[in-house]
């Protein structure tokens, strides 16, 4: 693995990239082993930058509190109801790429660059962005395929569709269809955030630091989800339960949730990867 000087932004900086002939298979990083010690680090690490970078993350955040806001009113639609739970679960499996301007101004803040909210967007300039299009368009199709299982599963078990949310919400908690739905619903929910989980723990902040491929990345995630099972389960769990507390009241609480979710994730990609 070797360093060379490349613009990205408005700046030249090292990134680390193979040494390798082009057509050679790529050196992948070594993995580090983690403990519950590190992810409470990472985390610590990720609320140092939101206290630092306040402005910047909630610029970048207000995104989500508008989008559930979004969700909230086209649930009026009775159409579109059976999608409020996927949609309002689902757009976090799209989370790993939309915390990338996140995980740059931790860099940037790590770098002892100037961590302006400009800053945030000059990922587009990094060596592997087509890379990073790539995994974006996987997440997408993650996403569109949670949906159209969600609306499957829906038809399939004739829940009846309420005339309001409150409605809704009694007949999924009370009816044998309803249950049957939140628990195979559940069952999927959770499949497609393993497998969004499995792929993008460390690829979309590897892509940031390394010029390497998307494969390559991703297949680092998952040597790095082998290698510790039960810290990156324990970290899903911990985004989990925090977007669910961050969508109360009316998903304001993602303003501060999502960055300091994202700004996390970059240390604690830095403390799997070497």
């Amino acid at each position: 693995m070797s360093e060379r000087l490349i613009s990205y932004g408005d700046e030249s900086h090292a990134v680390r990239e193979s040494s390798n002939p082009v057509n050679a298979k790529p050196i992948l990083p070594a993995i580090r082993k983690i403990g519950l010690r590190d992810l409470r680090s990472a985390l610590t690490a990720g609320i140092e930058d939101f206290l630092a970078m306040p402005s910047h993350v909630v610029f970048l955040s207000i995104i989500y509190p508008i989008f559930g806001l979004f969700v909230a009113l086209i649930s009026a639609d009775h159409d579109v109801m059976p999608l409020l739970i996927p949609l309002t679960t689902g757009f976090a499996l799209i989370g790993p790429f939309a915390a990338l301007g996140l995980y740059e101004l931790s860099r940037r803040r790590e770098l002892g660059l100037d961590v302006s909210w400009k800053h945030a967007f000059s990922v587009w300039h990094s060596p592997s962005r087509n890379s990073i299009a790539v995994l974006a368009i996987a997440l997408l199709t993650i996403l569109l395929a949670w949906l159209f299982v969600a609306h499957a599963l829906y038809r399939f078990l004739h829940v009846d569709p309420m005339v309001s949310l409150p409605r809704f919400a009694y007949s999924l908690f009370t009816t044998s269809q309803g249950q049957t739905l939140l628990i195979v619903g559940g069952a999927s929910g959770f499949l497609f955030a393993t497998v969004v989980l499995a792929t993008s723990v460390v690829s979309f902040p590897m892509l940031l630091d390394r010029n390497i491929g998307a494969g390559a990345a991703v297949l680092t995630s998952l040597r790095a989800v082998r290698s510790n099972p039960v810290p990156i389960a324990l970290w899903g769990l911990i985004v989990a339960a925090s977007l669910a507390f961050g969508s109360l009241p009316l998903f304001v609480g993602l303003a501060v949730v999502m960055p300091v979710l994202g700004h996390a994730t970059w240390h604690l990609y830095r403390r799997l990867i070497n």
